[in-house]
């Protein structure tokens, strides 16, 4: 890293116990509340590029043993670099071979067959994406059904920005739990989390009334 960079670089969270800490058991929250859209806490200034949510999560999940992979608008960024210095993760070019992947809301997606799914014995070492949307609660949307472990019933999601086969591809991933790939959308500070336990299917559709 250059001493410019250095010079230059943001600090990560002002407490390191207290910020990372927080950031963590909201990521655990989202997870166990699918669909449910919350404010992520943000003790950390944020670098420019991508969403205030999407650095903080990956600030508090990522560590020195972990790969990353970033869209093509966030490689060799600023924010590549302050997740490199301040977690020591090592970035990847193949997104196949990523534990955690940063999608920036304008770039292409891979698609979710080419992650790593893990195994059978190790469905834990699966990839885990942070997907940065325009909006995640967008009522021109169509919503999407979601259902399964977290919640009762069915919830439902209107995000803005999701690719015309994200249910068709997370189907597909879901059909492979245990193995299969998590995601938390983000938007802003506001995440929402979808494990691989979550069903997402299109909501149907309700008639209007005459």
């Amino acid at each position: 890293m250059k001493n410019e960079e250095l010079e230059n670089m943001l600090p990560g969270f002002a407490d390191l116990a207290v910020g990372s800490q927080a950031v963590f058991r909201r990521a655990l929250e989202a997870l166990s509340l699918p669909g449910r859209v919350l404010e992520l806490p943000h003790p950390a200034q944020t670098p420019a590029n991508g969403h205030p949510a999407a650095a903080l999560l990956l600030l508090a999940l990522l560590d020195s043993d972990c790969s990353l992979w970033l869209s093509p608008s966030l490689a060799g960024s600023q924010a590549q670099a302050w997740l490199r210095f301040h977690t020591g993760c090592r970035c990847v070019s193949d997104p196949g071979a990523a534990r955690f992947l940063w999608f920036a809301a304008a770039d292409p997606w891979p698609a979710l067959a080419q992650l790593d799914w893990g195994s059978d014995e190790y469905p834990d070492q699966s990839a885990t994406c942070v997907i940065e949307l325009p909006s995640l609660h967008e009522p021109q949307s169509a919503p999407l059904r979601l259902s399964g472990p977290g919640i009762q019933g069915h919830a439902s999601l209107q995000p803005r920005g999701l690719p015309a086969d994200f249910v068709v591809q997370w189907a597909a991933n879901h059909a492979a739990f245990p193995r299969g790939v998590d995601a938390f959308l983000v938007a802003g500070h506001s995440v929402c989390g979808l494990p691989r336990s979550t069903r997402v299917q299109h909501a149907p559709h309700t008639p209007l009334e005459p």
